[in-house]
Parts: C-alpha cells; sequence; structure tokens
C-alpha cells in the first residue's frame, strides 16, 4: 500500500509542478458554487473541498461529529451525539446510519466554473489485513456560461481493525444545470451500493481493557484475533435519488441607453428583469436494505426468531415519487419589493415493501426455535401512501445587512393530514469597530406522523405493530460569529414530544412526555505567529437521559505549526483531539442498522488523538497521519459504544490533486 500510494504522490506532485510551470494565473476556484434547498431548489452558498486546513480528518470517523457514536470502521454505521446536529429519522431509516457517506439532496454541490475542474483525491491507510482506501472524483466543466454539466465517483473499501468489521461503498452521480435569464433548471442523478459486514460487537471488552485478565497474562493481543458475536452477517444497503427542479421567469426587458458622457459607448443595453416565476420539482428516491445471516451458531444474539432458523434473509424496499409546483414574486425586481414570496403543492407516493408474503404464514405446531407472531392482525408485506401538501415560503436573500427565509408547509390528504412544519431564519450584519459581526436566529416548529416503517415492520428477528402519535418539535436558538477574534458562538433550546426512540430491546417506543434540550457551543481560534489553536466546546443536556442520552460536554481542540517551506509549500504539522464525557451511548442491532438505548455500559472519557502533517504545493494536497497516536497512553478504555472498541494506532496517508484543464 505504501508503494502504490508513494507512487501517486509523485506523480501528484509532479504534474502539480507542470502546473504551476506552465500557467502564470491559473484558476482552479469555481466561480461560484450552490447547495440546493428543497422544495423550491433555492441556492445556499457553497465551495469545493481544495483547503489545506485539516485535509487529514476527511479519513478518519470522527470527522462526521465531535461525539460520534460509531462501530469503529471509516465508512460504517454511526449516529451522531450533538444533539443539535443531528437530523430526524427518515423515512427509509436504514439510511440514517450511513448518511456521512452516501450522496443525497441535502450534500449534493454545484458549480460553474470558468474553466473545467477535476479534483481526483485518494487517501489510504493500514496494512493488508486491515486495510483502508478511498478514491474520489469530482468533475465540473461548463459548455457555455449559462450550461454546466458534472460528475462524481467516490470507493471506498475498509477492511476494519477487527474482524468481520469490513465496508465496501461505490457512489457515483451526474448532474447539471443551466441558468439562463428566463429557464433556469439544476438537477442530478445519484447512486449508491454499500455492502458491510456485521460483526455485533467484540465478545469480552476485556480483549482492549485488560487483555491479561482474558489471556491468561498475555498483555499483547492481535485486533483481527478477538471473537466477535457475530460470523457471517451482512448488511447491503442500496439506493438512488433523482432530483430536477426548473423554473420559468416572467418579466420584462429593461433598456439601458448609451451613456451621453461616453463618446465610445453607443449600445443599448438590454437587461431582462424576472418578476415572477413558475416551479416545478421532482424527486425520485428508491433504496433496498438487505440483511444476510446464514449461521446458525449465533442465534442466541438475538431475543425472537420468527420465521426461520435456517438463516435469515430480511429484505425491505422503498421508493416515493414527489411533484412540487409552485408559484413565486421575486425578491428585487423594483425598489418595492424586498422580499420573495412564494406558494406550492407537493404530491408524494411512497411504497414499502418488507418480507413476503409467504413467509408470515407460520406453521402450526411451531418448530422449536422459533417464536410466536407478536400480533394477531398481520402487517401487510406491500403498502402505498398518498401524500398532499401545500406551502409557502418568504425570503430575503439580497443584501448583506438583513436577510431571512421562511418556509411552511400543512399536510391534507393521507398519513400527513394535519402535520405541519414551519422553519425559519434571520440574520445581520452589525459593525463594531473594524469588525463586521454576523448575528442570526432561527427557529422552528412542527407536528408530523411517524415514519410508516416505525408503525409496521416485518423481519426474521423483530416485528413490530405501532400507532404512534405525531411528534411535536419546537426548536429556536441563535449564533453569533466575531471574524476578527475568530469567535463563535451557538446557544438553542429544543423541546419534543412523543419522541420515537428504540428501547433496551432494539424496538421503537414512544416517549409520552416532553423532552428538553439545551445546547451551548463555543468555537474559538487563537493565533501567535505560525502557532494556531483551535477549538470547539458543545455543552449539551436533556431533561430525560434514558430517553435521549448525550455527553454533556464534547471537546475538539486541534493545535498546529502553519508555515511556508521555500515560498510555496504550505505546511500544516500538529496534533488534534477528540473528547467528550461518559455517558450510557447507544448499542447498535445490525439486523435493523438502529441504534439502542441501554442503561449498563459507559463509554466516553477518553481522548482520541491524531498527529499529522497536512501539505500543499500548487494545486496538490498530501497529508501522513497517525491516528490514535496516544493508544496506551491515556488508558484503555478507548470504546465508542458498547463492545465497540476505536480502531488501533496506524499510519494513514492521503493526496488530492486539483486538475484544471
Amino acid at each position: 500500500m505504501l508503494q502504490r500510494f508513494l507512487i501517486i504522490t509523485i506523480i501528484s506532485l509532479t504534474a502539480s509542478l507542470g502546473f504551476a510551470a506552465s500557467a502564470k494565473d491559473p484558476v482552479v476556484a469555481p466561480s461560484y458554487a450552490w447547495k440546493m434547498l428543497p422544495p423550491l431548489g433555492l441556492h445556499e452558498p457553497a465551495t469545493i473541498d481544495t483547503l489545506l486546513y485539516n485535509y487529514f480528518r476527511q479519513y478518519v470517523p470522527s470527522e462526521v461529529s465531535d461525539a460520534y457514536a460509531t462501530t469503529g470502521n471509516y465508512g460504517a454505521e454511526g449516529l451522531n451525539m450533538i444533539l443539535s446536529e443531528r437530523k430526524p429519522m427518515s423515512n427509509f431509516f436504514f439510511r440514517d446510519a450511513l448518511l456521512p457517506y452516501i450522496p443525497t439532496q441535502g450534500n449534493h454541490t454545484f458549480y460553474n466554473t470558468r474553466i473545467p475542474m477535476t479534483l481526483l483525491s485518494y487517501g489510504a491507510g493500514g496494512g493488508r489485513e486491515n486495510a483502508q482506501d478511498r478514491l474520489s472524483m469530482t468533475f465540473s466543466g461548463n459548455t457555455s456560461q449559462k450550461l454546466q454539466i458534472g460528475a462524481m465517483i467516490d470507493y471506498l473499501y475498509s477492511k476494519g481493525s477487527y474482524e468481520n468489521q469490513a465496508v465496501k461503498n461505490l457512489a457515483y452521480g451526474l448532474s447539471s444545470s443551466y441558468m439562463g435569464d428566463r429557464f433556469e433548471f439544476q438537477g442530478f442523478y445519484n447512486h449508491f451500493n454499500t455492502t458491510l459486514k456485521e460483526s455485533g460487537g467484540i465478545t469480552d471488552d476485556l480483549y482492549i481493557t485488560d487483555p491479561a485478565v482474558i489471556q491468561g497474562g498475555t498483555t499483547k493481543v492481535n485486533p483481527k484475533q478477538i471473537p466477535t458475536r457475530l460470523t457471517g452477517a451482512h448488511s447491503r444497503l442500496r439506493g438512488t435519488e433523482l432530483y430536477l427542479n426548473s423554473r420559468y421567469k416572467v418579466g420584462y426587458w429593461q433598456v439601458t441607453p448609451p451613456d451621453p458622457e461616453d463618446p465610445n459607448d453607443t449600445i443599448e443595453h438590454r437587461t431582462y428583469i424576472p418578476v415572477s416565476s413558475f416551479i416545478w420539482t421532482l424527486n425520485y428516491n428508491n433504496g433496498r436494505h438487505r440483511f444476510d445471516h446464514p449461521m446458525q451458531s449465533d442465534s442466541d444474539f438475538w431475543r425472537n426468531t420468527y420465521f426461520t432458523t435456517d438463516g435469515t434473509h430480511d429484505m425491505t424496499t422503498y421508493w416515493s415519487l414527489s411533484n412540487t409546483f409552485g408559484v413565486s414574486l421575486l425578491e428585487g425586481f423594483h425598489k418595492y419589493a424586498k422580499a420573495g414570496l412564494a406558494a406550492y403543492l407537493t404530491h408524494e407516493v411512497r411504497r414499502y415493501n418488507q418480507t413476503p408474503a409467504d413467509t408470515l404464514e407460520l406453521p402450526t405446531p411451531l418448530p422449536e426455535g422459533l417464536t410466536p407472531y407478536p400480533y394477531d392482525t398481520r402487517i401487510a408485506p406491500n403498502a402505498t401512501e398518498n401524500l398532499l401538501w401545500v406551502g409557502g415560503q418568504l425570503t430575503k436573500q439580497q443584501g448583506r445587512l438583513l436577510r431571512y427565509d421562511v418556509t411552511g408547509r400543512f399536510g391534507l390528504i393521507g398519513s400527513v393530514a394535519a402535520d405541519f412544519r414551519v422553519e425559519g431564519n434571520v440574520s445581520t450584519l452589525i459593525k463594531i469597530r473594524q469588525d463586521s459581526v454576523r448575528v442570526t436566529a432561527y427557529g422552528s416548529i412542527s407536528n408530523e406522523a411517524a415514519p410508516y416503517l416505525m408503525n409496521n415492520y416485518v423481519s426474521n428477528h423483530f416485528v413490530w405493530h405501532n400507532d404512534f402519535g405525531k411528534t411535536r418539535r419546537v426548536k429556536f436558538g441563535g449564533h453569533i460569529t466575531l471574524p476578527l477574534t475568530g469567535t463563535y458562538v451557538n446557544v438553542g433550546v429544543e423541546n419534543i414530544q412523543n419522541l420515537i426512540y428504540f428501547n433496551s430491546e432494539s424496538l421503537p417506543v414512544q416517549h409520552g412526555g416532553s423532552v428538553q434540550v439545551f445546547s451551548a457551543a463555543l468555537h474559538q481560534d487563537f493565533r501567535v505567529g505560525i502557532l494556531n489553536w483551535r477549538n470547539r466546546i458543545t455543552y449539551q443536556t436533556t431533561s430525560s437521559a434514558e430517553v435521549l442520552p448525550a455527553p454533556k460536554l464534547a471537546i475538539y481542540s486541534n493545535l498546529f505549526l502553519l508555515f511556508k517551506v521555500a515560498r510555496v509549500l504550505q505546511v500544516q504539522l500538529g496534533i488534534d483531539c477528540d473528547y467528550y464525557t461518559r455517558y450510557y451511548a447507544p448499542s447498535f442491532q445490525p439486523a435493523t442498522m438502529t441504534f439502542s438505548n441501554q442503561r449498563e455500559i459507559e463509554v466516553g472519557n477518553y481522548p482520541f488523538m491524531n498527529a499529522y502533517a497536512n501539505m500543499k504545493l500548487s494545486r496538490a494536497r498530501f497529508y501522513v497521519m497517525f491516528t490514535h497516536v496516544n493508544q496506551g497512553l491515556c488508558g484503555k478504555n478507548y470504546f465508542s459504544m458498547p463492545h465497540y472498541p476505536l480502531n488501533p494506532r496506524r499510519l494513514q496517508l492521503g493526496v488530492s490533486v486539483d486538475f484544471a484543464n
């Protein structure tokens, strides 16, 4: 692996030096980039990742969150334990555990570039038994000033440091956008296919915390030789998303006569001023989850087995198709039009397919090892939902002093009848001496039905049939940014009523009361010459840790030197640390890819540290990193979840090259 990586690094550096020599003023950054906001396709500014700072963290699981409950392997399942950052449960809940590694509407970026751009990245680590590789490519090019096409591919393969932990994920996609005077279009097609070995965790935590006890005095342990609770179990998850957004703008031509004071200006200038627009958005989603476990020796891992003891082959599929039609009055077409106003209607069809119907008919009497079906009423293996919402949007995206957006929708038909969600943001810029301080307030209120699969689910080891009520959420807060002092503060509160969570038996239940969450985050940067110290501190507390557990304090600290060598090589040399306080972390259930509350084992109070060197030369970035460099120096209880230890110390390397064609 090291030789292969060194060859790629040499090629990349050679190409980078060649680019630098051949271009006096290269343009490698996109002219502009954005993300698309549902449901009407508004733009949110974004950038391509070409910065030097913390490039190495893209290849460690803790990059997802300052408190991340993970099964340990890079690319595997995990849950963000910073509650203010966690997204609500989706309609196909199997995807939620892999969101950081799969393409979705929320993380897709569009680019409008002056010249074609290709970003090629490769990261590697470990040896033959625990190799980790990730190869990704992003391309964007403009055929004209208005029309853009793009593509991406991302291949991740990691064997894992422990047995039965391998991950393989292939994602790819195409995208395009057209930004004309009258017509706008933006759309993408993304697909992913992930296969994960499921270990169920190690059989005894003493292999990590005190191996001498369990190995008869021997303190050295090979992670690959630690027995796991499951063997031969696999989760397979794949999905596709097609998102198309188009907007036709109606307006008038504004004619500007030649400047009489400029003798060279003899041409009339015509500018199209849009007044209103008609919008259509199509979103198609599908997903397939399969859990296979052919081995019978691990049958005691599950409390119940309903259909067969010969091996588990659960299959759940889902697809949805939504169409949104909207009309809007655009911001800025007149000096009195200070905001944009829109109304829309969304229709969605959802289809669910679960365990085949023939497996639901259990023989009488039951064979040995099977559990009686827990409900008198059989759960239909197939179900279709027809849903309808009406909504509106008020936005002000122009200007530096005041910006705001408010979006709301109300359910009319189907299980979402009487559902509502309203969310909004308002920000202003305040001048304090030489600093421009951005102050933002945010808030949301919702009352929404439980996803279908939370009420109806059938598999070999888990069956539930619920009648959950609507979950009500009220959230508000604000954040302030002070660029001059490198300070960011975010304070928020949330009240959740009828929260759905998974109990200690890995079954969904609904909390009848309310849970309050308070969070406060501080980001503070310090710099003295080439010495930099960047910190993120998050404090959070919940009124019911049994229902919604989380560490009270999470810290990310990064101490590094930032300097140049020979005026061309940028170097970031340092050590960073993730730390969070002890708490009852959730346990992981491989059969459903869900996280369950438990009150037996605490994790945390352990610093996870990486020593690294980040470098950038022209358009090439590369890093060398020792992850978990403090292993054995700060205790041995380095678990992220019960029975799932973090990776031991290892060497990792990576390179990324920006090709401007």
